[in-house]
């Protein structure tokens, strides 16, 4: 997902630009058509393969999913946007381009002249960085969101929106966390993603639109570096590890939250999205792999690095976002209706991690 770490009137970052008064010039509204008007979706039997835009294509899930993509159906059928230049290595690996959520005759354009048919939306400010500016998260999640689902709705296109762990709260069942269940976050991040599933879904059943959403756990990935969100401490802490031999933990040592590698990430987002409708039970499904604490985590870490040292300095803002949050998802549905099945467990996930941060050490002592 793409983050963000500028205010208004600084310069834009992560797939979107300081607010203007925007103006959409266009005909079309969901709200102005037939309540029983349906949208056409491009089928495989038209195109030999999607077309696929990736927005907030920077962020730490975009750039691997692109690559997956492009496996698949091509390198050039798949665009990745954000309103950032792009590193050397992600324009020269397939098509890039400026795309920003906010402006929606730009966004709007970039769908029909590349004949888009579907949209995977990853453009978002995470959760403790959406606290510290919420009026810039409410705009990017939320009014971003609202040009996306119109523009998919017009066009007829498949549409994959991400939520989150984060789109429940301290009164929803924490172990293990149902796929419907009652959902009142406490963050702006958790209450966008909660407006996000609900919109999509009523987009899906009042338009036809096809929407689909996994609740992603925290995503666990050596590609990227991490951020500030809740669950990056289970990122962070491969990087001390491996460079220091000492981490410092902001959350408790017995803090469980809902984990993922990156690689079942991905994966299970491409099956979602190449899953028959008709399979589809629901449109918005949780999705996990195996849940930990940071004591479980630096255990499994010191079978291969014993002499790892550990401190732990709570962060009262990201405890009691984790303390809010769900231990163990229920990801039942995902599993019984379209074959969902993790690959990774603790053990798996911790030697690959140590291989990627580990070899990246080495070459970076090398230069």
């Amino acid at each position: 997902m793409s983050c963000v770490r500028a205010v208004r009137g600084l310069a834009p970052v992560c797939g979107f630009q300081p607010l203007t008064v925007l103006s959409r010039g266009v005909s079309f509204s969901p709200r102005q058509v037939a309540s029983d008007a349906s949208f056409h979706s491009v089928s495989f039997s038209e195109s030999d393969h999607p077309r696929v835009l990736i927005t907030g294509g920077l962020g730490q899930l975009g750039v691997g999913l692109a690559k997956l993509l492009r496996k698949q159906f091509g390198k050039y059928n798949v665009i990745l946007s954000d309103i950032r230049k792009p590193p050397a290595h992600v324009y020269q690996s397939g098509p890039f381009i400026y795309s920003d959520i906010l402006d929606y005759k730009n966004l709007r354009e970039i769908v029909v002249n590349n004949r888009i048919s579907w949209l995977i939306h990853y453009s978002v400010l995470l959760s403790a960085v959406g606290e510290a500016n919420v009026s810039l998260a409410r705009d990017v999640n939320i009014t971003g969101l609202h040009n996306i689902l119109d523009i998919t709705a017009e066009h007829g296109l498949r549409l994959f929106i991400p939520s989150t762990i984060g789109a429940f709260g301290p009164t929803s069942p924490r172990d293990p966390t149902p796929d419907l269940c009652i959902q009142r976050p406490r963050t702006i991040y958790g209450v966008s993603k909660v407006h996000a599933e609900l919109m999509g879904e009523y987009y899906h059943h009042r338009y036809g639109l096809d929407f689909r959403c996994l609740r992603y756990p925290g995503i666990i990935s050596a590609d990227s570096q991490p951020g500030r969100g809740t669950t990056d401490y289970a990122v962070q802490i491969f990087h001390d590890a491996v460079k220091a031999g000492r981490f410092v933990c902001n959350l408790r040592p017995d803090t469980r939250l809902p984990m993922m590698f990156i690689d079942d990430c991905l994966r299970a987002t491409l099956e979602v999205l190449e899953a028959p409708p008709e399979t589809l039970g629901m449109r918005t499904y949780n999705i996990s792999a195996l849940s930990f604490t940071p004591e479980e985590l630096v255990q499994e870490i010191r079978r291969h690095l014993p002499d790892l040292q550990v401190t732990y300095e709570i962060d009262p803002v990201r405890q009691a976002i984790a303390d809010s949050w769900p231990m163990v998802l229920d990801d039942s549905s995902a599993r019984s209706d379209w074959g969902w099945k993790h690959n990774y467990g603790l053990p798996e996930l911790v030697q690959t991690m140590l291989n990627f941060t580990g070899s990246d050490s080495r070459k970076a002592r090398a230069k």
